[in-house]
């Protein structure tokens, strides 16, 4: 990749793997260090160019474009600094050139943000410089354990964002609940809405008014009180498992948000610390080959552990 930072015009030639992505956000990923204002400010001059001519941010970029890129001065010691903690790349659940998927440990945001210096992305960047181009497929929540798939090539994001929007993309989850499932199988559609509390935080409700939402919910044990089951999203909406399941009057045990809190003090007394929740399969088809891909993160330590003392304290 071209040293950016000089004092001097760069011209990049945009390969296959930045091909329809829009110009604003190819600067964003490029100029690591660079205030998106500022990069919005040189579009605007027309100090940057594609093949010789002013674009607006919306402009989506072809393979073969000629970008002209103004001198700029990043920061330099984000670029110097290394990953922190376990390498999450290191051990991939699966990796090819189009593909890399990873088992998210709990409590690591995906993205930066909001008070969080560097999420699962950020830090995969930094493990992996040499990849021109590397996104998330699909999100997971902060406290959420499991799967998480990343396309190492635009062609391969497009066509699963494609299987994600068209229902082609299966998701499990495994989570314990308070109190006894009394089906093997159900099926749960709940229209789901977002709004925002008076502190500022985001939560989902079921509304009449929300959007379709559909999860199908398989039993896969009890254990005292609590009752294991294998969630399968039907539907990719936001909190979905979780309000689905508060709903019911079945909390996600350690669920801060919608689960019931008076237990959540006493479950952490006995060794959760955190949500019961882990995305444990991802199935699609490969963005290339056509074959038919499923992906398995197992159940972490901690969430093992705490089945064996629900068991314990039961008897």
């Amino acid at each position: 990749m071209n040293d950016l930072s000089k004092d001097s015009v760069a011209w990049v030639d945009v390969g296959d793997e930045d091909h329809d992505q829009r110009v604003d956000n190819y600067l964003i990923r490029r100029l690591k260090g660079v205030p998106k204002s500022h990069i919005y400010r040189i579009l605007r001059s027309g100090e940057v160019r594609v093949n010789s001519r002013r674009v607006e941010p919306t402009y989506r970029l072809r393979t073969g474009d000629r970008v002209r890129i103004p001198p700029v001065r990043t920061a330099a010691p984000a670029k110097a600094s290394p990953a922190p903690g376990p390498r999450l790349a290191d051990r991939p659940l699966y990796e090819d050139e189009v593909l890399l998927a990873i088992d998210k440990p709990a409590g690591k945001a995906v993205h930066g943000g909001s008070g969080i210096s560097l999420g699962v992305i950020e830090q995969l960047r930094r493990e992996r410089p040499q990849l021109r181009f590397l996104e998330l497929v699909h999100r997971l929540d902060r406290d959420t354990s499991g799967v998480l798939l990343l396309a190492k090539k635009r062609a391969a994001l497009v066509e699963l964002h494609r299987q994600l929007r068209e229902g082609e993309v299966e998701k499990r989850y495994l989570t314990l609940v308070k109190g006894v499932w009394r089906e093997n199988k159900k099926e749960v559609s709940l229209p789901l809405n977002k709004y925002v509390t008076a502190e500022g935080e985001r939560r989902v409700s079921v509304r009449r008014e929300g959007l379709p939402s559909r999860t199908i919910f398989n039993l896969r044990g009890t254990h005292g009180g609590y009752s294991l089951l294998e969630a399968e999203l039907k539907t990719g909406r936001t909190h979905q498992i979780r309000v689905h399941l508060a709903h019911l009057g079945y909390p996600i045990a350690g669920d801060d948000k919608y689960g019931d809190f008076a237990l959540n003090k006493s479950l952490g007394r006995s060794g959760l610390k955190r949500m019961f929740l882990h995305a444990h399969r991802i199935a699609f088809r490969h963005p290339v080959t056509g074959e038919r891909l499923t992906l398995d993160a197992p159940l972490p330590q901690d969430l093992r552990r705490f089945l064996k003392v629900a068991d314990a304290e039961a008897v």
